[in-house]
C-alpha cells in the first residue's frame, strides 16, 4: 500500500514537471546600456501561448552570492507583460558583477529561468560628452567639453578615473573640399588648438574613451567655427571712419528730427497766423453780426466846450484924426453892426451891451492922402494895428467897434 502511494506521488511530480517544461522560456537576453542606465530586453515566441497573454518576472543577484546554498534574488519586474525591464534604479554598483534572470508566466505555469551575467564597468556603453562648445580667441580655437552624465546627472569621472577624449578637427574651405583630419587626445575639459591657420573655418568632433576596458563612445555632431587673426591697419582705419560717419549721421538725423518735431509742435499749438488766410483776405467783407447790448460799448461820451476869440485893439500913442470920409464910413458901418446885432439874441455889441470887456481901439494915420479910398484905408489900418490875444471863455460873441 505504501509503495502504491509513492508511485502516485512520483507520477504527479513527473506530470507537473513535464507540463512546466512545456512552457518556453525567454531567449536572446541582452542589455541596453548607456553610462549608468541599464535595461534588460528579451524575445519570446508568442505562438507557444496561443491566444493567452504571458507575463515575465525579472530578478538579479550578485555573482558572489550564487555560491551560497540559498542565494538572495531581488525582484525588479514582477508579472510584467512587456519585453524589457529597467534596472537603472535598482542600485547596481558600477564596478559590481551581477546575474540577471527572467522567467515566463502563463496561466499559473512557470518556465525555467533564463539568466545573463552583467558587469556595468565592463559591459555598459560609454556615452559621448554631454555638451561641446567652441570659442574663438584670435587665431586659436578654444574647446569646452562637458563630461558624460550618469543617471543622477553627475559626471562619469566619478566611475571612470581615466576618462579621456579624442578630438578630431579639420579645415572646411569655401569650395567644400575638406583637408585631412587631425586628431588629438586629452583628459582636460578645456582644450586650445593653436597650430591652426588664421581666418580659416574649422570643424571638430569629439568622443569619450576609457582605456581600462578600451571602451569608446560615438562621436558628437560636427561643430564649426572660424578663427581670426591680426587685423590690418587699413581695416582698422576703415572701421573707425565708418563708425565716425555713422555717429555723425545719427547725430545729424537726431538734430533734424528734433527741429522738425519742434516746428510741427510750434505750428500746431502756437501758430503765427491766428486766422486762416481765406478769412484774412476777406476780413472787411464780413458783416459785424455781434452787437453789444450795452450802450457804453457802442457810444463814447463827448463834452462840447464853446471857445471864443476876443480881439483887443490897443490904441496907438501918436494917432491922428481919421479923414472925414473914413469917419463917416466907420459910423455908418458901426450903425449897421449895431442894428444887425440887436436883431440876434445870441450876439452882443461891445459898445452898448458889454460893460465888463470894453475893447480899446486906436488908429494912427499919418500923411493921409485925401484922395485915398476910404475902404482900403480902413482895411489897412485894421491889419497893421489890430492884435489878437488868446481866447477867453465867454457866453457869446463880442462885437468890436473900429
Amino acid at each position: 500500500m505504501l509503495a502504491l502511494v509513492r508511485l502516485c506521488l512520483l507520477f504527479v511530480c513527473l506530470t507537473g514537471s513535464a507540463a512546466e517544461a512545456e512552457l518556453t522560456p525567454p531567449d536572446d537576453l541582452f542589455m541596453l546600456t548607456l553610462n549608468t542606465n541599464y535595461t534588460l530586453a528579451w524575445d519570446w515566441d508568442q505562438s507557444a501561448a496561443g491566444s493567452d497573454s504571458a507575463t515575465f518576472t525579472v530578478q538579479y543577484a550578485g555573482n558572489h552570492s550564487l555560491k551560497k546554498r540559498n542565494p538572495k534574488w531581488t525582484t525588479v519586474c514582477a508579472e510584467t507583460s512587456g519585453r524589457s525591464c529597467d534596472l537603472t534604479r535598482s542600485g547596481l554598483n558600477y564596478l559590481g558583477l551581477y546575474v540577471v534572470r527572467v522567467q515566463t508566466n502563463l496561466n499559473g505555469r512557470h518556465s525555467v529561468w533564463k539568466s545573463l551575467q552583467f558587469s556595468p564597468d565592463k559591459d555598459a556603453v560609454l556615452g559621448p560628452p554631454s555638451k561641446v562648445r567652441l570659442g574663438v580667441s584670435g587665431r586659436t580655437l578654444d574647446i569646452f567639453i562637458t563630461d558624460p552624465q550618469n543617471s543622477s546627472n553627475s559626471s562619469m569621472k566619478e566611475h571612470l578615473n581615466k576618462l579621456s577624449y579624442d578630438i578630431v578637427y579639420w579645415e572646411q574651405p569655401e569650395d567644400g573640399k575638406g583637408s585631412m583630419p587631425d586628431t588629438t587626445s586629452t583628459e582636460a575639459n578645456v582644450v586650445t588648438l593653436s597650430s591652426i591657420k588664421p581666418w580659416t573655418r574649422y570643424c571638430i568632433q569629439i568622443r569619450s574613451r576609457d582605456d581600462f576596458y578600451n571602451k569608446t563612445s560615438t562621436f558628437t555632431a560636427p561643430l564649426c567655427a572660424q578663427t581670426e587673426g591680426v587685423v590690418p591697419w587699413w581695416k582698422i582705419f576703415m572701421y573707425f571712419l565708418l563708425s565716425l560717419v555713422s555717429c555723425f549721421l545719427m547725430v545729424l538725423l537726431f538734430l533734424y528730427g528734433g527741429h522738425h518735431c519742434f516746428q510741427i509742435c510750434k505750428a500746431t499749438f502756437l501758430p503765427n497766423e491766428k486766422l486762416p488766410s481765406y478769412i484774412k483776405q476777406h476780413e472787411g467783407d464780413y458783416p459785424r453780426l455781434i452787437v453789444s447790448d450795452y450802450e457804453s460799448d457802442l457810444c463814447d461820451p463827448v463834452i462840447v466846450c464853446p471857445e471864443s476869440a476876443i480881439l483887443v485893439i490897443n490904441p496907438a500913442v501918436d494917432s491922428a484924426a481919421p479923414p472925414a470920409g473914413l469917419d463917416q464910413d466907420r459910423s455908418s458901418r458901426h450903425s449897421r453892426q449895431n442894428s444887425s446885432s440887436s436883431g440876434d439874441s445870441g450876439v452882443y455889441s461891445a459898445g452898448g451891451n458889454s460893460g465888463g470887456l470894453q475893447p480899446k481901439v486906436a488908429s494912427t494915420f499919418t500923411d493921409v492922402n485925401p484922395g485915398f479910398d476910404s475902404e482900403k484905408l480902413n482895411m489897412l489900418s485894421m491889419n497893421s494895428e489890430f492884435k489878437v490875444f488868446p481866447a477867453v471863455p465867454d457866453e457869446g460873441v463880442v462885437d468890436m467897434e473900429v
